[in-house]
């Protein structure tokens, strides 16, 4: 049976309502799982943050140029040592922190481990050098960037000469300890599709991490949180990340 032509243009209609309506329901998802990691990314540094005996010692974190954080990297997943993980940062400005940008953490040693294990990771720039090594499309700690695992204790004296030399300082949590980690051989990389829907349009990381693009509001309790512990962007006036 022949179908009319009226009923072919409704059928063509209501399948594209529906096509539509789909595109619509995939795109509110990922930007709610965007929202989502950086809202995790306020909790872990709350969390960390919160116990001063544990935390990032201040002498750190108010040189900070620019912090990443990863929420819930994955080690050993799949039967195979290895790590895996999305994060965000953002970078200290003469008005303030930036908006954030997302990236890839990845790299790992092969052996036989079994089930993944989520690992809360902050990483801290602390010179220019640092700023510049986020702000490359990919990166290899300990490789590309020196690192070092950062000291623990919000009042600890932190000017030892590894701190110092380091571009970057890294911390992990993994079941409520939080310690120094050696990250060397894992990979950074920006996400740069991710970054692009958070913001509706496309940006560079420089335009974003110079402060010259308006954070969105679901960032503003993250960017609120990182003030709190690493300070304002008058207490480091000469951190700012590098022009084009």
């Amino acid at each position: 049976m022949k179908l009319k032509l009226s009923h072919c243009i409704g059928l063509c209609l209501i399948f594209l309502s529906v096509a539509g309506l789909s595109v619509s329901t995939f795109a509110e998802e990922v930007h709610k799982k965007l929202d989502d990691r950086v809202t995790s990314a306020k909790t872990v540094i709350d969390q960390i943050m919160a116990t001063p005996d544990k935390g990032i010692p201040d002498s750190i974190a108010h040189k900070a140029k620019c912090v990443a954080v990863v929420p819930s990297l994955v080690k050993g997943a799949f039967g195979v040592g290895g790590e895996y993980g999305q994060g965000v940062v953002t970078c200290r400005t003469p008005h303030g922190w930036s908006a954030p940008v997302f990236i890839r953490m990845a790299g790992g040693s092969f052996g036989f481990q079994i089930g993944g294990e989520g690992t809360d990771l902050v990483i801290v720039a602390l010179n220019q050098k640092g700023v510049d090594d986020l702000l490359k499309d990919k990166f290899k700690i300990g490789g590309d960037a020196s690192a070092a695992a950062g000291p623990v204790g919000r009042d600890a004296q932190a000017s030892t000469d590894i701190s110092m030399r380091a571009e970057l300082l890294t911390w992990s949590r993994s079941r409520g300890a939080f310690a120094g980690i050696d990250l060397s051989g894992v990979s950074v990389s920006q996400n740069s599709g991710d970054t692009e829907e958070f913001y509706g349009k496309e940006h560079t990381y420089n335009q974003i991490l110079e402060g010259n693009v308006p954070a969105p509001e679901a960032a503003h309790p993250f960017l609120s949180t990182v003030a709190q512990y690493f300070g304002s962007a008058s207490e480091n006036r000469s951190s700012n990340p590098p022009s084009q």
